[in-house]
């Protein structure tokens, strides 16, 4: 027997690093492997903003060939009154998806036990560099009460893992993209900002941060332009504050302001094939969250990742194991110690004073760095496709 249908149940935590994931799975599962896939969503407002033909209003719509349905996470019946109907109404698909252990309503769990054939139950967990990721990977829990089985199913980056999201399709895009000023030129006419000629050009996408006023000074007093480029957001907000913009419109994409040799330019909240092209068009991509963290590393370009900031610091674990990681294929020592410093200064392991002198430093190492980031991504890429791992992880437990 094999896996045609899916059902994907996403909360959304951070805004949009969970249901980026989900989405960008959803659709590489409908459009990749032709199956039908239902993506359950508790925030369609979010939802919206990645991919703008959302009607947040709309409890059951389609696009891009992918059902989303809304949902009511933590209640027990999961779709409320106003749907009409009842979740234990419904009949699972053959496979069933707990993003980021969302916790499934009881009637659906109820309803996957009363069927003939029990659906793979798999618990999609956050993507992580820790070394016991490999050997969780895999790991079955069998349900206490009922007959069912759910398995957990980590993303990564070594082999035991089950690999990162990558359209078969995105590198082709990628070498076009780059090949083509008319790609690029349509880019910037929708960004509403022109190219700054001879600037560095830097995309940043980040949760507010301490460090971030001493990064935009230290641009600004600089001794080369840099086009520094915001998706509106809370930290677009930070930085034109800082720059002492009018706050009743620095929250407004086209808002720009020149300083010394910063050129701070807010943009538009892109969908997501559009922010692909974004970090392909910069030279540093600074990243928050996982599903633009990936991205940042299928752009082959150097960048810096902001972590979802954890309780007890639990999140600097993770963001030292994947700079472990991937240190091992930096070719210079030098470079290693300046990612890993500027890093460290932007999630606040280190104080944000040092962020001025951390910046020179990997400013310095950017060469380097560029040479690994197209090096690293080849190394992904041997992993395999997470949607087709996990469409061969389901079929082999099939029953």
């Amino acid at each position: 027997m094999t896996i045609r249908s899916w059902d994907i149940f996403c909360t959304v935590i951070d805004n949009f690093g969970d249901i980026g994931v989900c989405w960008r799975l959803a659709r590489q599962l409908a459009q990749e492997h032709g199956h039908a896939v239902r993506l359950w969503v508790d925030d369609l407002a979010s939802f919206a903003r990645l991919a703008p033909a959302i009607d947040p209003a709309a409890s059951r719509q389609r696009l891009a060939g992918v059902e989303v349905r809304r949902w009511i996470a933590g209640s027990d019946d999961g779709l409320g009154e106003a749907a009409g109907e009842s979740i234990g109404e419904i009949a699972p698909h053959d496979a069933v998806i707990e993003a980021f252990a969302c916790e499934l309503p009881p009637a659906f769990v109820a309803r996957m036990a009363q069927a003939p054939r029990k659906p793979v139950w798999v618990n999609l967990e956050y993507l992580s560099a820790e070394p016991w990721v490999r050997e969780h990977h895999g790991m079955a829990s069998p349900h206490p009460r009922l007959p069912l089985v759910k398995y957990f199913f980590f993303p990564g980056f070594e082999p035991g893992t089950g690999g990162v999201l990558r359209e078969s399709l995105l590198g082709m895009q990628r070498r076009s993209f780059i090949g083509s000023p008319a790609a690029q030129a349509r880019l910037w006419h929708r960004l509403g900002v022109p190219p700054v000629d001879g600037a560095r050009r830097v995309s940043l996408f980040a949760y507010p941060n301490p460090a971030l006023p001493a990064l935009l000074a230290r641009w600004r007093d600089g001794d080369e332009p840099v086009q520094c480029l915001m998706p509106s957001g809370p930290a677009a907000q930070q930085a034109f504050a800082w720059a002492g913009a009018d706050t009743t419109v620095a929250a407004s994409p086209g808002t720009a302001c020149t300083l010394g040799r910063l050129h701070l330019q807010q943009i538009p909240f892109l969908p997501q094939e559009q922010f692909d092209e974004l970090l392909w068009a910069c030279d540093v991509n600074f990243v928050r969250g996982e599903d633009s963290f990936v991205r940042a590393q299928w752009a082959a370009r150097p960048f810096v990742w902001h972590i979802y900031p954890q309780a007890d610091d639990a999140h600097r674990v993770k963001l030292d194991a994947f700079l472990a990681l991937y240190r091992q294929q930096i070719g210079e020592p030098a470079d290693a110690e300046a990612m890993t410093r500027f890093w460290h200064v932007w999630n606040g392991a280190a104080a944000p004073e040092d962020t001025a002198a951390a910046w020179d430093g990997l400013r310095d190492a950017l060469p380097g760095l560029a040479r690994t980031a197209q090096r690293w991504q080849h190394s992904l890429a041997a992993l395999g496709d997470l949607a087709a791992n996990l469409v061969a992880f389901c079929e082999s437990r099939v029953k």
